[in-house]
């Protein structure tokens, strides 16, 4: 029988805190992008594209003062940006077509996704009393989305399917950047990762921003209440991205998928405190079911093992670069680096 001493191990708290903050920092864009919404501005590219330049020039700079190669191909990092911009661009672009509930409840997919692709590609094993938590959190979804049911919440949106299916490519993306992320950041270097990722991601986003929002940027009449907003997403963007990959090397990309279900919750705080709102019960059952998912899942020995081969399919390829960039280094360095960290 697991004791409460050992459920609360200092990995538990990190990991429960650092969630619930980058919980509420994705509750904050979410807020800003609310605003930006009612103010006439549609350009989800050109918001992202805001903080991936502020990635650039941080962990950039980082990487030039380093002044050493990378630990992977450049072409890992173009792929990877790629797929993280265009994750924020299908679920951001589904709220034209379907509901906010349905949008609530479909993004669940990143979830069973991520599981599916850590099981995959770097060996990570679910023992009961994991899947046990991320269905507890799940429930706690579902309740929400019952609770916007219950009160009327629900509206069909101008093409449900097209926005349904935009919302799992989305999660699916997701699911990937995710796990490309967790693996990237165990066997290379969070500073790379975050410098190339901002960039790639950067170079992707003007084109995309040049193709179909171009028009919509020279619409937009620029003051200080246009302006703030686009910089308060981005500042909240760059954090959370800052932020991930140290919750991903302590803790794993499910439990930070799972950590973002509560920023639902969280923003129904914010309607209650802030606007003075009215909000169904159900909302606090399903917060503090999520809650409690969290510390099943996360709580405890530890209970989602790595392989000791963890990773070992991809890592060859990481090698094989430190070897073309540099031959004289060691390379011991990443053999042993994904067997340190457990997810």
């Amino acid at each position: 029988m697991l004791s409460f001493g050992r459920l609360w191990t200092p990995n538990t708290l990190i990991g429960l805190g650092l969630g619930q903050f980058l919980s509420l920092l994705i509750t904050s864009t979410g807020f800003t992008s609310s605003e930006l919404a009612k103010k006439g501005i549609n350009a989800p590219t050109s918001q992202s594209f805001l903080n991936y330049v502020f990635l650039t020039f941080v962990y950039g700079t980082i990487l030039l003062y380093r002044r050493k190669p990378l630990k992977a191909k450049w072409y890992y990092y173009v792929i990877l940006g790629l797929v993280d911009v265009e994750a924020n661009f299908l679920v951001v672009k589904a709220y034209q077509y379907t509901s906010l509930t349905s949008v609530m409840l479909l993004d669940c997919w990143s979830i069973p996704s991520v599981m599916l692709l850590t099981w995959l590609f770097l060996k990570t094993k679910y023992r009961f009393k994991k899947i046990t938590g991320v269905v507890v959190c799940v429930a706690g979804l579902v309740l929400v989305v019952f609770s916007d049911v219950h009160a009327g919440d629900r509206a069909g949106g101008s093409n449900p399917r097209k926005g349904d299916l935009l919302v799992i490519a989305g999660a699916t993306l997701y699911a990937i950047s995710n796990v490309s992320e967790e693996f990237l950041v165990k066997n290379a270097d969070r500073a790379e990762l975050m410098a190339m990722l901002g960039l790639s991601g950067g170079i992707i986003s003007a084109i995309q921003i040049s193709i179909l929002e171009r028009n919509e940027l020279k619409s937009i009449h620029w003051s200080a209440e246009a302006a703030l907003p686009f910089v308060g997403f981005a500042v909240a963007m760059f954090m959370f991205y800052s932020l991930v990959p140290v919750l991903l090397k302590i803790n794993g990309s499910t439990m930070l998928n799972l950590s973002l279900l509560t920023s639902d919750m969280w923003a129904v705080l914010i309607r209650i405190f802030a606007y003075h709102e009215k909000v169904d019960w159900m909302y606090f059952v399903a917060f503090g079911a999520v809650t409690i998912g969290l510390v099943i899942y996360s709580g405890g020995d530890r209970d989602e093992d790595q392989n000791t081969n963890s990773g070992d399919d991809l890592r060859p390829a990481l090698k094989q670069d430190e070897e073309a960039n540099s031959g004289n280094r060691s390379k011991g360095t990443m053999a042993g680096s994904s067997k340190t960290w457990v997810a």
